[in-house]
């Protein structure tokens, strides 16, 4: 049976769905104004697995994860580039996306944006003034918080004791200073940018919060199975979810198990604009690096916990996957039957423990040892094709022996290059040592100096 820990409860639960003919979950998408990072990655591999892991054990499964394309930070990126809500949103969803399959995350079922869901919006808000848990004011609408007597439930938080003007904004139209807004008014910059709509409140947009409790409740209606996000949404926004959903539905627990994924920090610093430390998918694809690292470098701690991301990270998956790629170099893996190859039965429990994907990979790593062990050829071809199966189930070795070897140039140049820059790194050249590997990146090739003076690539 499938384990995880609800956030909600404090505990891991075994997981016992509404429904076990068909799972529903729900997971805070990106806020489409820049290219993704690799916290965005984080959240979204992380859901990826057990999207694949509740069908596998469930069968049907619908996975929501929405694209925010009203916020301010976009309506500041356009005001800042001197471009359309539209072309901004547009171009970084299509950026997100293909980042996304570059890491192998399958598409989930359905990805709508708040743009999209204006009406289900403001009918949502409609069902919390007419139950007296929001109220207007100064042509804004407000959800109250001392309306709901259980907010607080999910981050811990109590409403007196709320910092106020930290996490939540201070207004003087708010009864309670931490009452949120769900539409406020257009300004200037929204009727320049065209970024409002017709509402019983006048012209105006929606807050954040308001946007996924709508999206959720459109496809996957007032109750569903899981919702999943970072941590950092832990609070306000989940908790705010929770209160307006549960208020606008009497009688709904609205998700019935909260997941939330830990922080990732770089060099052990959190990443941020100010600090120039945001690591992009986008850059770390560029510079040559599969994607197929980068999923499994962000594999390397269990998903609850702070994920450090170093230099050091990217080498070590890459040569785990060369390793793991090394033992299909005399496999034809586009034979394997995976219908009738099943996924290792200690990986598939590691993950019903909570998604313990670390544990995942040390059965894998098991499974390699004992590959390379066996001489029985039959046997070996059998637990070769259950590593792949298993191995595929978490998206990686998802490209044969050649296509992973292969970088579209020639071998023999790169090893010439390489051992140049050995020998110009000896001689204590360094300007010629970089240049080198300037022309390697300008080739799509990343190159690793190891701790014991060897070089991969």
């Amino acid at each position: 049976m499938v384990k995880l820990y609800n956030t909600l409860t404090k505990k891991k639960e075994l997981f016992t769905p509404i429904d076990k003919g068909h799972i529903k979950m729900y997971v805070c998408g990106p806020t489409v104004y820049d290219t993704a990072h690799i916290g965005n990655a984080r959240s979204a591999i992380v859901y990826d697995v057990l999207f694949q892991l509740l069908k596998f054990h469930y069968g049907k499964v619908t996975y929501v994860r929405n694209i925010t394309d009203i916020d301010d930070k976009i309506i500041n990126a356009a005001s800042e580039k001197n471009s359309s809500i539209e072309s901004i949103t547009t171009h970084y969803t299509k950026a997100f996306r293909e980042d996304m399959k570059s890491l192998n995350c399958v598409e989930p079922t359905h990805e709508p944006k708040a743009t999209e869901n204006i009406d289900c919006i403001i009918r949502l808000i409609e069902h919390l003034l007419i139950s007296n848990h929001a109220y207007e004011s100064d042509k804004h609408v407000y959800f109250s918080i001392e309306s709901y007597p259980e907010y607080g439930a999910l981050s811990g938080k109590k409403i007196d004791e709320l910092d106020h003007g930290s996490r939540v904004k201070v207004g003087k139209n708010k009864k309670h200073p931490g009452d949120f807004v769900l539409w406020k008014p257009a300004n200037d910059i929204d009727y320049k940018l065209s970024s409002h709509w017709n509402s019983p409140w006048g012209k105006g947009r929606p807050g954040w919060h308001i946007e996924c409790s709508a999206m959720a409740y459109a496809y996957l209606g007032k109750d569903f199975d899981i919702h999943g996000g970072g941590i950092d949404l832990q609070f306000p926004h989940h908790e705010n979810e929770i209160a307006q959903s549960k208020s606008a539905f009497g009688g709904s627990m609205f998700a019935k198990y909260w997941v939330h994924n830990g922080f990732l920090t770089v060099n052990e610093e959190k990443m941020s604009k100010s600090l120039f430390n945001i690591v992009k998918v986008r850059d770390l694809l560029d510079s040559g690096i599969k994607g197929e690292v980068i999923r499994h470098a962000l594999f390397k701690t269990h998903y609850r916990k702070p994920l450090y991301w170093t230099r050091d990270i990217i080498w070590e998956s890459q040569e785990t996957l060369n390793k793991f790629y090394r033992l299909l170099r005399s496999v034809d893996i586009a034979s394997i039957d995976e219908s009738n190859t099943e996924v290792y039965k200690d990986f598939i429990e590691a993950l019903k423990n909570d998604l313990n994907i670390p544990e995942a990979l040390v059965i894998l790593h098991e499974m390699a040892t004992k590959i390379n062990k066996t001489n029985n050829e039959h046997k070996k071809l059998k637990l070769t094709e259950s590593f792949v199966k298993s191995a595929r189930f978490i998206g990686l070795l998802k490209s044969t022996y050649q296509e992973w070897f292969t970088v579209g140039v020639d071998h023999q140049e790169i090893e010439r290059l390489v051992n140049l820059r050995k020998a110009a790194k000896k001689n204590k050249d360094y300007d010629a040592a970089d240049k080198i590997r300037d022309q390697l990146k300008r080739m799509k090739v990343t190159i690793f100096d190891n701790e014991d003076g060897t070089t991969t690539w």
